[in-house]
């Protein structure tokens, strides 16, 4: 299918990180699927490569480039190959726009350099174990001490990506009781040192997907929080929050959408080389046909989430757009995995196979960064309804 959404130099960082993967990330994969994360210095290597820096400014170290198509282009790399870069993804897409968009001058020239530099890698912690989708009910506080030095911090965190092995979590905790008009009153975000006393990370869960992406439970108990380690201002976290949520559904948009197209091409690739009855399953018509939808579906996902990418760029993504662009390619994407696993017969079933592994990692789209329902609650709501 035609596009127009990436030029030359998009084409060239798409080279340099299809080699990096295949010489780097494939012959290690395996491994870390294994382990259920990938080595803490393999950040290091993203970070060399300039993964961690393209939207940092050059002051700080990065390359000041402000769009979204290079984060794009990575995850169509890295979905074609049937990997991940681990926890790097919630590093940059919900670490850095907190850190760019509220950070103050001193907060910045102190966090984005290490940032940059893989030295420290970041979490954003939002998900309660009571709570859910509804944040306005977290319940982990953070209450200023009688000197204003800091904040004390206690509660519970989960379903943290990266929180295993980060380095600095952003946290939001409720600083001031919810107003009786404004249950989101009141939560304020903290750029937390996880090594700091009473900071503790729990499990690191035993997930159905995305194996090598860390995933923990974080505790806080009396934790002391610097006030100059606060991000924005106090009580307007819940705001901040909505700011970044069209971006973040746009990056799930297109992580599905690009996980429909790997599918497709891992089917295809298999269907042409398995022979049954003497002939190879791609020859049957009902395979021809099976892929030939699959395909349709994938393009029109790939135009969906092409539109959003340029209207993220061009500072026009609305919160109703991204919404729409998330429930679009998440359905499109469950829908296309499961009928190319289907091609596969009983080896879609077994985690060796690229397919079995892209279709448990799949599950997770139509649930994280906002439910399939909530993304029509906002839709709805955009129409009037």
């Amino acid at each position: 299918m035609r596009r127009t959404v990436f030029n030359s130099d998009h084409e060239a960082f798409r080279q340099t990180l299809r080699d990096f993967i295949e010489t780097e990330v494939v012959p290690r994969y395996d491994q870390w699927f294994v382990d259920g994360q990938v080595p803490r210095d393999f950040y290091k290597q993203l970070a060399e490569l300039g993964l961690f820096g393209i939207e940092v400014p050059e002051e700080y170290g990065g390359a000041g480039i402000d769009s979204f198509k290079f984060a794009a282009v990575q995850t169509e790399e890295t979905m074609r190959a049937g990997v991940s870069f681990g926890a790097a993804g919630a590093h940059v897409a919900l670490g850095l726009p907190y850190l760019l968009e509220l950070g103050t001058e001193e907060q910045k020239r102190r966090w984005l350099p290490d940032f940059v530099s893989g030295d420290t890698m970041y979490a954003l912690a939002m998900t309660e174990p009571g709570t859910g989708s509804d944040l306005a009910g977290m319940s982990t506080t953070a209450r200023l001490s009688d000197d204003g030095s800091h904040y004390v911090l206690n509660g519970a965190k989960t379903f943290i990506t990266g929180g295993v092995l980060a380095d600095r979590v952003i946290v939001c905790a409720r600083t001031s009781p919810p107003k009786p008009d404004d249950r989101r009153y009141g939560i304020t975000l903290l750029n937390v040192d996880t090594t700091l006393p009473g900071y503790s990370v729990g499990r690191k869960l035993d997930k159905l997907g995305l194996r090598t992406s860390d995933t923990g439970e974080l505790a806080f108990a009396d934790v002391k929080v610097p006030v100059e380690d606060r991000l924005g201002e106090e009580n307007k976290g819940f705001y901040y929050l909505g700011m970044n949520l069209p971006k973040e559904r746009l990056s799930i948009a297109y992580g599905a959408y690009a996980q429909a197209a790997a599918a497709v091409r891992f089917a295809t690739q298999y269907v042409r080389d398995r022979k049954v009855f003497g002939q190879a399953v791609a020859s049957f018509q009902n395979t021809k046909f099976e892929l030939a939808a699959c395909q349709a579906e994938v393009d029109a996902a790939q135009a969906v989430a092409d539109r959003a990418l340029e209207a993220l760029d061009a500072g026009e993504l609305t919160a109703a757009e991204a919404a729409s662009a998330k429930l679009f390619c998440t359905e499109v994407a469950h829908r296309v995995i499961d009928r190319c696993l289907q091609l596969h017969g009983g080896y879609g079933f077994i985690n060796e196979y690229p397919i079995a592994r892209l279709y448990a990692d799949n599950r997770v789209n139509r649930i994280y960064g906002g439910t399939s329902e909530v993304m029509k609650m906002i839709i709805a709501k955009d129409m009037g309804l």
